[in-house]
C-alpha cells in the first residue's frame, strides 16, 4: 500500500485529494492546522468524511511546529508527499502579510527538511497562477518569467518554489509545483467568489463585481484539478530528460513546474451570469473599481500537463457552477434540518 502524506487536508483542495487517493488504496497521513481564516466546522466536515475510511489518518498541528511536524513524517515514512496547505487569499495578504510568511515560507522550509532528511520519491507543492503577476503575454506558459508577483500572497508562493528547487538541486529529491488557476467546485471555500456570490444572491444581497466586471478567469474544476495531481504522482521530474519543448524542467535538478487549469478564460460577468441561471435568481450587482494586487485575466497554457499525463481539464464553468450550486444547497437545507 503506498503511503502519502497530504498537507492541509482539511482545506478544499486537500479534501479533495485524499478522497480520491483513499478510493484508490492509499494509506493517507494528513496533516491540518484548523486555522480560523475561514469556518473551521467546513473544515472539520472535510476531515470527518475522511474519517469514513481506515486508511486515513490526521495530525492537528501547524507546519511551523517543526517538532510535531518532524515526529508525523519520522513516524509515517511517506512514499509521496503532496504540500497543499498554506495561508491562502490574494485580499488578505494584504491585512495580514506576516501570516503568509509564517506558513507558506517558514512551513514549506520546515517540510523541506523533514523531506531531506527521511526521503521520498516525489515531492508535489502547490503553488499558484499568482505568481505570473502582471503578465500580459498569454496564455501563461511555465517557461515564462514569474518574477514580478503582485502581493505578499503571491511572493510567498514564488518563495516556495524557489526553496524547493534549491532542494531538488541540492538533495537529489524529484520535485514538481504545479501552479493553479482559479479552482472551484463542491466544498470550496467561502473566501472565494463563487462561494460568496452565491450567499448572497440566496440572501438577496449585493455582490461586489470589481473592474466593473471586466475581468477574466481560467476557471478550473476541483475533480479536474485533483486527476491532474494524481496523474502527475506518478510522472516524477528525472534531471535531463524533457519531455516536450513546453517543458520547464530545470537543467540542474530533478525539478518542475506545471500548469493545472482549464486553458479557457471565462469572464467574470459570465460565471455570474451561469451561477444566476443555475440558481434561479439574479443577482444585485454593485460594480467597484480594480482592486490592489488584482490582475486583469489569467490563462493556462497547459500543453506540459497533457504531455507528461494525456490529460487536460475540461469541464464546462456551466455545469461546474450548476454542480457546484447543487452541492451548496444540499448542504444548507442539511445544516438547516439539524
Amino acid at each position: 500500500m503506498r503511503k502519502v502524506m497530504i498537507t492541509g487536508t482539511a482545506g478544499f483542495i486537500g479534501y479533495h485529494l485524499a478522497e480520491l487517493l483513499l478510493a484508490e488504496g492509499f494509506l493517507v497521513q494528513g496533516y491540518d492546522a484548523m486555522t480560523d481564516y475561514y469556518d473551521v466546522g467546513l473544515k472539520q466536515a472535510r476531515h470527518a468524511r475522511l474519517e469514513r475510511s481506515n486508511a486515513f489518518r490526521a495530525e492537528i498541528a501547524r507546519l511551523e511546529d517543526m517538532e510535531r511536524l518532524r515526529n508525523v513524517y519520522a513516524e509515517f515514512r511517506p512514499d509521496i508527499v503532496v504540500h497543499l496547505a498554506a495561508q491562502a487569499g490574494v485580499r488578505y495578504s494584504l491585512e495580514n502579510p506576516r501570516s503568509y510568511v509564517d506558513t507558506n515560507v517558514v512551513g514549506t522550509f520546515n517540510l523541506l527538511e523533514c523531506v531531506r532528511e527521511f526521503g521520498a520519491s516525489h515531492l508535489l507543492l502547490a503553488s499558484t497562477s499568482s505568481v505570473y503577476g502582471g503578465n500580459t503575454v498569454m496564455p501563461f506558459r511555465e517557461i515564462d518569467r514569474a518574477d514580478a508577483p503582485l502581493t505578499i500572497y503571491a511572493a510567498t508562493k514564488k518563495a516556495g518554489e524557489a526553496m524547493a528547487h534549491s532542494y531538488a538541486s541540492l538533495w537529489n529529491m524529484p520535485t514538481t509545483a504545479f501552479r493553479f488557476f482559479t479552482v472551484y467546485g463542491p466544498w470550496g471555500r467561502p473566501d472565494m467568489a463563487l462561494f460568496k456570490f452565491t450567499e448572497a444572491i440566496l440572501a438577496g444581497r449585493p455582490i461586489d463585481v470589481y473592474n466593473n466586471g471586466d475581468l477574466y478567469r481560467d476557471f478550473t474544476f476541483i475533480s479536474d484539478l485533483v486527476k491532474a495531481i494524481r496523474l502527475l504522482i506518478d510522472t516524477p521530474p528525472q534531471k535531463g530528460e524533457p519531455v516536450c519543448p513546453e517543458d520547464s524542467l530545470s537543467p540542474v535538478a530533478p525539478y518542475r513546474v506545471v500548469n493545472i487549469g482549464n486553458s479557457a478564460m471565462v469572464r467574470l460577468l459570465d460565471m455570474i451570469e451561469a451561477l444566476e441561471t443555475a440558481l434561479g435568481r439574479k443577482a444585485i450587482k454593485n460594480f467597484l473599481p480594480m482592486q490592489a494586487g488584482d490582475v486583469h485575466a489569467t490563462w493556462a497554457d497547459t500543453t506540459l500537463l497533457q504531455s507528461l499525463t494525456g490529460f487536460r481539464p475540461s469541464t464546462d464553468y456551466i455545469e461546474g457552477v450548476r454542480l457546484f450550486v447543487d452541492w451548496f444547497l444540499a448542504r444548507r437545507e442539511t445544516q438547516h434540518a439539524s
